[in-house]
């Protein structure tokens, strides 16, 4: 069984087990409860999460929101069609030493913009933002090319000058919910808007959800918190790269993605103290689980992770996991594969696939035990 290639974390999904909307209420969805400890797999609702958890538990939620990153415009010189998606705002001292830069200095914050169009755009060339009413509102001018992935960093200008507006006003201005192309071919509706979001966002900053908090809501916290259960927030700004598909056959040459994260202070003394008290520590979803475990011994830090859990990683932070079923040859699901066993989460993806289980972003759910 050789764990470090990319090949061992493929499987085949029929096309229509992919969820194309979420479930009306949220917590209706099917939950697969997976035991390590036994071995075995059970079949409930995210409704029973409460009857999973134990007093004394902390359930810990990413609290980031998803921005308006969807962009579409014109090519000013051309007036040929543009599509973008916003990635991360870059502050000046990050800022690469560029040419390009000269005419407006590198005191203010580009974009990191992922954009097609017909032809090449060049240096110093423009994309015209249209709003929700296709007026043109907002230039994005090219400045820097990133060779590996042919995305742009970019500066926003109004009126011909750097827009003192911030990157998040802009987008709510001009963009609009970059759900992924594996759902209705990545064409968003108004719907997308409340249902591609988790009820306790607060940190604006994501290109994609934290799909396994898109299953919880007011009622269900509620509950929980009843029960005796913390809950508990962390921030991680889901990329672009967290879905996409591994490209190398070997994962040791797999080159991990950057988000920006963020364990507070108070965050950290109370996860250590659920710990000291005999609880666990239960994450919702992959991004939760990669700040925890970015962590020394769950202490404080804000900054980027780069972390990829493959085998043989050890996980010293969480206790359990909540998460959604994920793409095939993701690290996503190498993740879940190193945390819950990779023989028992094959079985379980198998009897997933078996039992129809809906997959992905508005699919159905797995709490590993």
């Amino acid at each position: 069984m050789d764990t470090d290639s990319l090949s061992h974390y493929d499987y085949t999904l029929p096309p229509e087990l992919i969820a194309s909307r979420p479930m009306e209420r949220r917590e209706d969805a099917r939950l697969m409860v997976v035991r390590r400890s036994t071995q075995t797999i059970e079949h409930r609702f995210i409704r029973d999460i409460p009857e999973l958890l134990n007093a004394g538990d902390c359930l810990v939620m990413n609290n980031t929101r998803v921005v308006p990153a969807r962009l579409s415009g014109v090519r000013t010189l051309t007036g040929g069609n543009w599509g973008g998606l916003f990635l991360e705002p870059i502050p000046p001292e990050e800022l690469p030493e560029c040419q390009e830069f000269s005419k407006y200095g590198q005191n203010h914050i580009r974009w990191h913009v992922l954009g097609s169009t017909r032809g090449k755009l060049q240096p110093g060339e423009s994309v015209t933002l249209l709003d929700h009413y296709a007026h043109p509102v907002i230039r994005l001018r090219m400045e820097k090319k990133i060779k590996k992935d042919g995305s742009w960093l970019c500066l926003p200008l109004r009126d011909g000058e750097p827009a003192e507006d911030s990157c998040w006003d802009i987008l709510e201005s001009v963009g609009s919910v970059p759900i992924p192309p594996y759902i209705r071919g990545g064409k968003a509706d108004e719907s997308d808007t409340e249902n591609y979001q988790t009820v306790y966002a607060q940190v604006p900053g994501a290109v994609a959800a934290p799909t396994a908090g898109l299953h919880f809501t007011d009622e269900l916290l509620q509950q929980i918190r009843a029960k005796g259960v913390d809950e508990e927030f962390v921030t991680l700004h889901v990329g672009i790269g967290t879905f996409r598909p591994i490209s190398v056959e070997r994962l040791d040459q797999h080159e991990m993605h950057r988000e920006w994260a963020q364990l507070t202070p108070e965050t950290s003394e109370k996860l250590r103290q659920c710990r000291a008290n005999g609880g666990r520590i239960v994450a919702v979803g992959t991004t939760s689980t990669r700040v925890l475990e970015s962590s020394q011994d769950l202490a404080p830090f804000s900054g980027y992770t780069n972390l990829f859990i493959r085998p043989p990683y050890q996980f010293h932070a969480i206790d359990a996991l909540i998460t959604n079923f994920h793409l095939p040859k993701s690290s996503l699901l190498v993740m879940i594969r190193t945390f819950g066993g990779d023989e028992l989460l094959q079985r379980a993806y198998q009897e997933a696939i078996a039992m129809q289980y809906r997959f992905y972003s508005y699919g159905d759910a797995m709490m590993i035990l």
